[in-house]
């Protein structure tokens, strides 16, 4: 039976159709549906890990067990994976191994763009590169056959519209591999430096009976119509460069690593002229060009964000993209919803003046307009780290009062060993935990601190001031970041002391099911002065016309930080 699918849910129904056992993963736009959908399948055992390194770690030490396992990342995520994942292509696996990472052309959640295909060849790992939904099922199928086959990891990459594009799907049976027999072998699963040169030899004799099967394999296919152009591609720029030259001949290549060298020159011998068109890297491009195969790449083509078929015919056409007219809608930049507890919190940094080292979560809305509190986010768990280098560097960051400022889901991610840093080497940082009782970023998933599994199973919660305690942190501190008057307080006391400190801003995203708070807020406005304080708190529920503040009903959910900020009591729960 054939089904319109996401591509991530097409990943998710392949795992479960090749009898995968085990899924572990951390949610990562564009790649958080892949484990979402891959748990609805009660046959698989699936985890939220802690970051994506563990995720690849569980999911190579299942591998090694026997069992088939997978684990799903996006791409800034495989930056953090990589270390298990390159030794893994060392040790190879027993049961099939899966990585898949969804690459995000044109940054629309990421903090950077970057193409994962570099990965996989610097990690000698094969790699392959569904075009549709209905690929996304069948590649995860062929990928378990050559990672045992081959002894190895593979690789799966998606881009953004790949991952969330729909398209049919054809649903069949699960295929119960069972868990293969486990036997130790010290020689192959100990990477000790004399085990890991031998296994280096396999390595690069693996990948030369990899690129030997790529120049059969049906994965690259070739798709002759008029010979006068011929494109190489792969991926969502296959279905772009589809549109863009439909007469034109196509080497589609479904293994993007190791790439099939004698494939290539047969398909360009046999064109006059040949199109490399690939987002982002030229990676393509560069391997032809090393194997002496001339095209045409990025210097019509370009380097930043995502193609279009207009953008594509314009390159072969050697014109300008044309500029199709937008429709002419109002600017929505990105905002913190109405009820988020950060918003308090960031409220109080802007009024203090605090220099502010941010991190990865809804909470970088922070350094948006009107709050503008954010002076720096990197990557995840940079806030903490980052803070005691502006610490060490120039005395309490920049000279001046400073915070880290992080969520719960990615102080479990990659937070804590900063702590430990600043701790361990006598630093003085104030870390602010703000915790909503979730992953919110990327969809509401559990995480340690929570309490549930990704099944809403009960299990323990990590208990965050007693894991400061514990590192060290003696300065522990709970506030409720809509109780403004108290987070300045305290705020202001933990800056000045001498020592580490922990401030947790508890309060449940106002998104969560369970969160209530009863009838929107009202304007008096009688009482209101028009001072504009209100407005300084940047909810979108809010506006401001004739010299008086407005609260939208049908926006605004009666969370009451603004009649907190109120001076004059104008703001007041609606009846």
């Amino acid at each position: 039976m054939k089904k319109l699918m996401l591509g991530n849910a097409a990943i998710a129904r392949g795992a479960y159709e090749a009898g995968v056992t085990v899924v572990s993963s951390y949610p990562g736009t564009p790649s958080t549906e892949i484990t979402e959908f891959a748990s609805k399948y009660e046959e698989i055992y699936c985890e939220w890990a802690t970051n994506e390194k563990v995720a690849v770690e569980v999911a190579t030490g299942a591998a090694i067990t026997g069992a088939r396992a997978l684990s799903a990342m996006k791409h800034v995520g495989m930056n953090v994976a990589a270390d298990p994942m390159f030794t893994a292509s060392y040790t190879g696996v027993n049961g099939g191994l899966v990585i898949v990472v969804a690459d995000d052309p044109g940054m629309h959640s990421s903090q950077n763009e970057q193409d994962s295909r570099n990965y996989a060849k610097a990690s000698k790992l094969p790699m392959l590169e569904p075009a549709d939904s209905g690929e996304c099922k069948v590649f995860v199928k062929t990928a378990y056959e050559l990672s045992e086959r081959f002894d190895t990891p593979v690789i799966i990459r998606l881009t953004t519209r790949v991952a969330h594009s729909q398209s049919l799907v054809e649903e069949e049976a699960r295929t119960e591999v069972g868990v293969r027999d486990y036997s130790k072998n010290i020689a192959k699963n100990v990477m000790m430096p004399a085990m890991a040169k031998g296994r280096h030899v396999f390595v690069e004799q693996r990948m030369k009976d990899i690129a030997a099967y790529a120049e059969t394999s049906e994965l690259n296919k070739i798709e002759y119509n008029s010979k006068k152009i011929g494109i190489i591609t792969s991926g969502i720029a296959y279905q772009y460069a589809k549109e863009a030259a439909p007469d034109a001949s196509f080497l589609k290549l479904g293994m993007v690593y190791p790439l099939p060298e004698k494939k290539i020159q047969e398909f360009a011998q046999n064109v006059e002229q040949v199109y490399v068109i690939e987002e982002l890297d030229p990676f393509l491009e560069e391997f032809c060009r090393s194997i002496g195969v001339e095209v045409i790449g990025k210097e019509k083509f370009t380097l930043l964000g995502e193609y279009t078929p207009e953008l594509i015919r314009a390159g072969m056409e050697n014109r300008a993209p044309r500029q199709f007219e937008a429709a002419k809608v109002p600017v929505r930049p990105p905002v913190m919803c109405p009820g988020c507890p950060h918003r308090g919190i960031f409220y109080v940094l802007n009024k203090l003046n605090l220099h502010v080292s941010g991190d990865i979560g809804c909470y970088t809305l922070g350094a948006a307009a009107p709050l503008k509190a954010i002076d720096v986010c990197v990557c995840m768990g940079a806030s903490i780290s980052g803070l005691h280098g502006m610490e060490k560097a120039n005395g309490r960051g920049f000279g001046k009062k400073a915070v880290a400022v992080i969520g719960d889901s990615t102080f479990m991610h990659s937070g804590i060993t900063g702590l430990i840093d600043i701790v361990y080497n006598k630093g003085a940082s104030t870390v602010m935990i703000l915790d909503n009782a979730i992953t919110g970023m990327t969809g509401h998933q559990p995480n340690p601190t929570t309490g549930y599994t990704i099944r809403g199973e009960e299990t323990r919660r990590v208990d965050m001031e007693l894991l400061a305690k514990a590192i060290g942190v003696e300065r522990v501190r709970v506030v409720d970041p809509f109780d403004v008057e108290e987070v300045e307080k305290v705020v202001r006391e933990e800056t000045e002391a001498d020592e580490p400190s922990v401030i947790i801003a508890r309060r449940p995203c106002a998104l969560l099911k369970f969160v209530d708070y009863g009838k929107p807020c009202e304007i008096d406005t009688d009482a209101c002065k028009g001072c504009k304080m209100c407005m300084k708190i940047g909810c979108p529920a809010i506006t401001f016309a004739d010299g008086k503040a407005k609260i939208d009903p049908t926006q605004c959910n009666g969370c009451g930080l603004c009649m907190n900020i109120c001076k004059f009591g104008a703001i007041k729960k609606g009846q």
